[in-house]
């Protein structure tokens, strides 16, 4: 092959969308060059089971082949005259930017609990039936009180709650039944090994001296020190004896 006719990417035109590589833009390029609407259109059809064949994840996307289209006119440059099933995209279509989203503009009264404690508080003032009006107050209570015990890590008195809850709707509101939140605590190990010992278990037997382990261990020691393993091996061997005179 010469190197005349080589071809480099400096001197190849522009890459429209990489994921498809070059080979489909060669295609598509290919498209424009033919004159006959229903060969062009034929081979249209062809390009785009192509470009699905070689992007499977878009299949899971929604309308896929919608998608497939506009990728065939904007890899085309907008130049490919061909009928497509859905609405053919203009470059302002693509192009464009969507419009900037509004931000919401809410301003809490109080800050530390939120808006969204701040929008139950009015709906439970504005409530006429007496029941409802109380389970409302029994559930701000018991969130108040479990947004303290996540924050401060510690529980907190009915009063400081009944306070609190006073102060934000002027005395309107009052919990009846107790919020029971509970108080998440770390974990210690000396604490398990302290249950146990109180129990007589394992780590009875392991801090305790004299414990079942050490005992066994004595044992062990007064055995060795006395000939306790001789005399084993003695006795083994007198019930060995004892067995071979028995059938003989």
């Amino acid at each position: 092959m010469s190197i005349d006719k080589m071809e480099y990417n400096t001197t190849r035109n522009h890459l429209a969308m990489r994921e498809y590589g070059r080979h489909i833009q060669k295609m598509i390029e290919y498209l424009l060059t033919l004159e006959d609407q229903e060969t062009r259109q034929r081979n249209a059809y062809a390009v785009i089971e192509l470009m699905g064949f070689l992007n499977p994840h878009l299949k899971n996307v929604e309308d896929f082949r919608h998608k497939l289209w506009d990728h065939l006119f904007l890899i085309s440059d907008f130049k490919l005259a061909v009928e497509s099933p859905y609405p053919i995209p203009t470059r302002e279509t693509l192009k464009s930017r969507p419009g900037p989203l509004p931000y919401p503009k809410r301003y809490p009264k109080f800050s530390h609990l939120g808006k969204n404690l701040e929008l139950v508080i009015n709906k439970a003032l504005n409530e006429d039936m007496p029941e409802k009006r109380q389970g409302f107050a029994n559930a701000i209570a018991y969130y108040m009180k479990l947004a303290y015990n996540n924050w401060h890590k510690e529980t907190v008195h009915d009063d400081a709650i009944q306070g609190e809850l006073t102060n934000i709707t002027s005395g309107q509101l009052t919990f009846t039944n107790t919020p029971y939140v509970r108080q998440h605590r770390p974990s210690d190990n000396r604490d398990r090994d302290s249950r146990d010992r109180d129990r007589g278990g394992y780590g009875d037997n392991r801090y305790k001296r004299g414990g079942g382990g050490q005992k066994f261990q004595g044992r062990g020691r007064d055995d060795r020190n006395n000939g306790g393993g001789r005399d084993n091996r003695n006795d083994r061997n007198d019930r060995g004896g004892k067995f071979k005179k028995r059938y003989k």
